[in-house]
């Protein structure tokens, strides 16, 4: 069962809601230790000064930045200490936007939001009037000694919050040189039709249970492999350059697979595999059917 990793209240004009805090993710990334080949054991890793060889102990550690080639200004912890955020227990709301307003390129980490001792009826209140406005609350609150700006919204029958980036943490995508402008490249409208039919044939609900890291999976099958005492094989993989079609070929060879995938080429549901089985000679029971007499 999940923990709480921190407690606290939304307050929004004079209106406090107490609220525990969620990770709303379980990352599931597949990590590995660094072994010495020959002997199987771990390597440690240790804080050692180049300059004398020798390995530097925790409490004589300090906190450097570079300003210029070894250059740096040391800061004290003190210093840091004394320009923190004040350390607050309170999820301050300062301007309510609409969703579609954020750019997803913003949202950092997700969290859960749930109601906290006395916090059930304002949680509920804050909830609905968020969700029958369609805004989002936009806060800022101190998380591991740092201040974080926050979006907090409706998901389902429980508030969502995302820690976001601050908009200077964003590259501006106009600095990228090998973007090109609308002047530069213009599609014709064939393409362009063609490019929005091709769209329109793959869209559909989003399901995220459709999709699944499958290199990680793969990752993990192979370690249980390997730990039975299996052998893996290692085919070396041949890539071979496949010819570059024109736009135009690609658009429309693409748009007669989607369409083949859905069924969308003018045959019912399941007449693909009725074809199969025309081509094979069996009826719709499997049972092959006769050849007429001549």
């Amino acid at each position: 069962m999940p923990r709480s990793i921190w407690t606290g209240a939304i307050s929004f004009g004079l209106v406090t809601v107490p609220v525990k805090l969620y990770s709303a993710v379980n990352r599931k990334t597949v990590r590995f230790n660094q072994l010495n080949a020959r002997t199987g054991s771990r390597i440690q890793q240790k804080r050692v000064d180049p300059s004398t060889g020798d390995e530097v102990p925790y409490e004589d550690l300090v906190k450097g930045y570079e300003i210029g080639p070894d250059r740096y200004v040391i800061i004290e912890p003190a210093e840091l200490e004394a320009i923190e955020p004040r350390k607050t227990k309170t999820i301050e709301i300062e301007d309510f936007v609409d969703l579609a307003e954020i750019d997803p390129i913003y949202y950092d980490h997700p969290y859960y939001l749930a109601p906290a001792t006395g916090g059930a009826k304002p949680y509920r209140l804050l909830l609905e009037a968020m969700r029958e406005t369609g805004k989002v609350g936009i806060a800022k609150v101190v998380l591991r000694n740092k201040e974080s700006l926050v979006a907090i919204r409706p998901m389902g029958d429980v508030l969502a919050m995302a820690t976001m980036l601050f908009a200077d943490e964003i590259v501006d995508p106009s600095t990228i040189e090998d973007i090109p402008s609308a002047d530069d490249i213009e599609a014709n409208e064939r393409e362009l039709e063609i490019a929005k039919q091709l769209v329109e044939s793959l869209a559909g609900p989003f399901d995220p249970g459709r999709y699944r890291d499958t290199y990680r999976e793969a990752v993990l099958e192979m370690i249980e492999r390997k730990a039975a005492g299996e052998e893996i094989a290692i085919q070396p993989e041949v890539e071979e350059a496949a010819p570059v079609p024109d736009l135009m070929s690609a658009l429309k060879a693409s748009l007669e697979a989607a369409r083949e995938r859905a069924g969308e080429d003018g045959a019912k549901p399941g007449s693909k595999a009725k074809r199969k089985r025309a081509a094979s000679g069996a009826s719709a029971d499997g049972r092959r059917k006769a050849k007429p007499r001549s």
